[in-house]
């Protein structure tokens, strides 16, 4: 659950830490006060896309933090492992996000720097965010099937993610298909520059890391005179013009001397021995260097040459060798293939025979999956919606599917064969239609908090955020979407922003967005409330901009009631 959230110059709100607990929490203010900033830091926080936009005027960056407390075993945690970041299941999970003036955008977890792709993979696992925008997406038939394939389980998941990997080997089996079948004249075209190709860097003989040995040879070979004239002055200075016989006449000198003052010359007497020593090796080993050195132009112009052809193989066909024998290796394919064409083609329909049948057989199973999880999902959906004040509501998820009885050869898509779409009436005797043809905005508001509820059962997501869910509703049906954001806190940590008392007075925990102006510069506070600060912002929610003692007793009473069904 989210336990704690920090927030400093995001839109209106300078500074803001706010405490939360177990349960149902609502959100309430004057319009305009700035309630949905807090939902749009939760949502920077997940991964939500942010921009300079959002940073309080005259500040030059935004800060967010919030600390989770999850159960050891939640799957969060396991995400954690996956992606190589560091965590221990017995402590907070801390997430901060940071966003800066000049549209830069960081995030840590836990201390630890994450990409934004990492960020919202962690963030899907804590937190599910409705907002008004995803009444929409009730309204796209295409997102349907999303729902309903989430709601059928690991089983129906598992073929689908083999259905769609079978279903991707297929479309590229086709497009080769295609382009062999298609692309004649082009195919003859590039077979001549193929074989031009292949020969070419076939009769190079390239091996790897050739280039590297030429040029290092070639420095040896260009600077070889300048090497032996070195060496064989250095060498007769030692050798022949006295310095190895100064330096032994030195020591002898050195030896008939030393009687006289052992200690003190003893040291001298063997640094110039051991320089002797060194010299005398020096030169042998410079004698050897001088007789190894090859003066060869015959090879340096071999030399030069190999490498003047490497590199123009370079400007051609790949940086470097191994560049150039991968290209080798994927034009020779391409060569055989043209080559090959009818052997290919063959190759190719017997593949897309093969896994045309594979990905029917588990669309097939995934239909009947679907066929099941449907049935499953529209019963759960009119439960939902009885307590949802609909008692007359039916809701059915219509599959059709692209099976036939003809023999011939189904046409696929990446999702198999099925369409899905929700169907609904609200009226007895009414015909089933689908959602965007009959729902007004108050039925939506309550099929997605249908929905919601139950997927609350199966994605185990631990923080829901409802972002005015009751929009367009009123009475019975306020207060049974109140019953039911209660009922559903007890599975999850709900948040709630709302305009109705009948949702507020049901919460575990109730929060004033409050806006306020001082010295011509507006800031936005939150406050948890306690029991009388409660029963005023209910008042007001009831009365308007005045108060009065009758507002009060009435809210007092909502508590009340409210107090009492929870604790039925």
């Amino acid at each position: 659950m989210l336990r704690e959230l920090s927030i400093r110059n995001l839109a209106v709100l300078e500074e803001v830490n706010v405490s939360f607990h177990n349960g149902f929490h609502v959100l309430t203010g004057e319009t305009g006060a700035g309630k949905s900033i807090l939902i749009d830091a939760l949502s920077l926080i997940v991964g939500g896309r942010g921009s300079a936009d959002m940073i309080r005027h005259g500040r030059d960056k935004a800060e967010m933090e919030a600390m989770f407390d999850m159960n050891p075993e939640h799957p969060v945690w396991s995400v954690l492992e996956r992606l190589g970041l560091s965590h221990s299941r017995e402590e907070m999970l801390i997430i901060r996000r940071e966003l800066t003036r000049q549209g830069k955008s960081s995030s840590r977890v836990n201390g630890q720097l994450v990409t934004m792709t990492m960020l919202r993979e962690i963030g899907e696992c804590l937190v599910n965010i409705h907002g008004q925008h995803e009444h929409q997406s009730l309204l796209r038939t295409e997102r349907h099937l999303e729902w309903l394939d989430a709601y059928g389980g690991d089983l129906l998941l598992e073929r689908k993610g083999q259905y769609g990997a079978i279903y991707k080997e297929l479309q590229e089996v086709r497009r080769s298909l295609q382009q062999l079948s298609e692309h004649t004249r082009q195919n003859e075209q590039m077979l001549d520059l193929y074989r031009f190709q292949v020969d070419e860097i076939q009769a190079a003989a390239l091996k790897p890391g050739e280039d590297e040995a030429l040029a290092e040879e070639r420095k040896l070979l260009l600077f070889a005179d300048k090497r032996m004239h070195a060496l064989s002055e250095s060498y007769s200075l030692l050798n022949e013009g006295g310095g190895l016989d100064a330096v032994r006449t030195a020591v002898a000198r050195l030896v008939d001397t030393i009687q006289y003052d052992e200690e003190g010359l003893g040291p001298i007497l063997e640094q110039l021995q051991s320089a002797f020593y060194q010299a005398e090796d020096a030169a042998y080993q410079l004698r050897e260097y001088r007789e190894g050195i090859d003066v060869n132009p015959e090879r340096l112009a071999y030399v030069d040459d190999r490498l003047d052809m490497i590199n123009g193989m370079k400007r051609k066909y790949g940086e470097s060798i191994p560049d150039i024998l991968s290209y080798l290796e994927k034009i020779t394919s391409e060569r055989d293939k043209i080559e090959n064409k009818d052997e290919w083609l063959d190759q190719l329909r017997f593949r897309e025979d093969k896994l045309y049948r594979q990905a029917s057989r588990l669309a097939e199973e995934l239909s009947a999956l679907r066929r099941h999880a449907s049935k499953q999902l529209s019963e759960a959906v009119v439960r939902e919606l009885r307590g949802l004040e609909m008692p007359s509501a039916e809701f059915q998820v219509e599959l059709s599917s692209g099976w036939n009885k003809s023999g011939d050869q189904i046409p696929l898509h990446s999702t198999g064969t099925d369409e899905a779409v929700f169907m609904l009436t609200t009226n007895p005797g009414e015909p089933l239609k689908p959602l965007n043809k009959i729902a007004s905005g108050g039925e939506m508001s309550r099929i997605m908090l249908a929905l919601k509820s139950i997927f609350a059962e199966i994605d185990h997501i631990p923080v829901l955020i409802f972002d005015e869910v009751d929009t367009g509703v009123s009475g019975r049906a306020a207060q049974a979407i109140a019953e039911k954001l209660s009922r559903l806190a007890g599975r999850c940590q709900v948040f709630s922003i709302t305009h109705l008392p009948q949702v507020a007075c049901m919460s575990d925990h109730h929060y004033e967005i409050k806006k306020t102006v001082i010295d011509n510069r507006t800031s936005t506070s939150v406050m948890e409330l306690q029991a009388e600060g409660r029963i005023n912002e209910l008042a007001r929610m009831l009365g308007g901009v005045e108060v009065t003692e009758k507002t009060k007793h009435h809210a007092q009473e909502m508590l009340d009631l409210a107090h009492g069904l929870k604790g039925a």
